[in-house]
């Protein structure tokens, strides 16, 4: 498994207070009091805007990031991180357009652009992430608002930080994203 490494700059352009980091991290608050750039020596994180993994997510990989809000459209207000760790093997993914892993249900296996014209399912109200690491986007051709999922199970929208049930693309987390 590959170790990742990121580090946090409070000021654009990998300038002023930085912080390293290599694994999760549920309050940066305490290492910097903003963040303007980022630069991924290895390994891919999302990053979040509030503690704990909560907030808007947004997913950063292996390069630098000299103008956050230019750049990946985060605002300066980085609070925590979570390594992706590199998953070698199969993807599998079961979504259900009810809460409780319940109603209609699809298996995924593959990255999927567009979820309705897929699935005809309009919205993904829960799911079980059997293998491999997922983002989820709330737009088809991977755009909008990002969610990461883990292995596990998902009962409600709410568990992996969405807001509605909404998704339009989903695509599995390689080591050549």
């Amino acid at each position: 498994m590959t170790v990742g490494k990121i580090i946090f700059y409070e000021d654009r352009n990998f300038q002023g207070r930085s912080h390293e980091c290599s694994s999760d991290c549920a309050d940066l608050h305490s290492y910097f009091n903003r963040c303007n750039s980022i630069r991924v020596e290895s390994g891919c994180f999302m990053v979040y805007e509030r503690p704990n993994f909560m907030g808007n997510q947004y997913f950063v990989r292996r390069g630098e990031y000299p103008d956050n809000q230019r750049m990946i459209g985060i605002n300066d207000c980085i609070r925590s991180c979570r390594m992706i760790p590199i998953h070698r093997g199969q993807y599998r993914m079961r979504m259900y357009d009810r809460p409780d892993l319940a109603g209609q249900m699809n298996e995924l296996s593959d990255d999927c652009p567009n979820v309705q014209d897929r699935f005809r399912m309009s919205d993904i109200n829960s799911c079980n992430v059997m293998d491999g690491h997922w983002l989820m986007y709330d737009q088809p051709n991977y755009k909008g608002k990002q969610y990461y999922v883990r292995p596990g199970e998902y009962r409600r929208f709410s568990d992996w930080g969405g807001q509605s049930p909404k998704i339009g693309s989903l695509r599995r987390i390689t080591e050549f994203n």
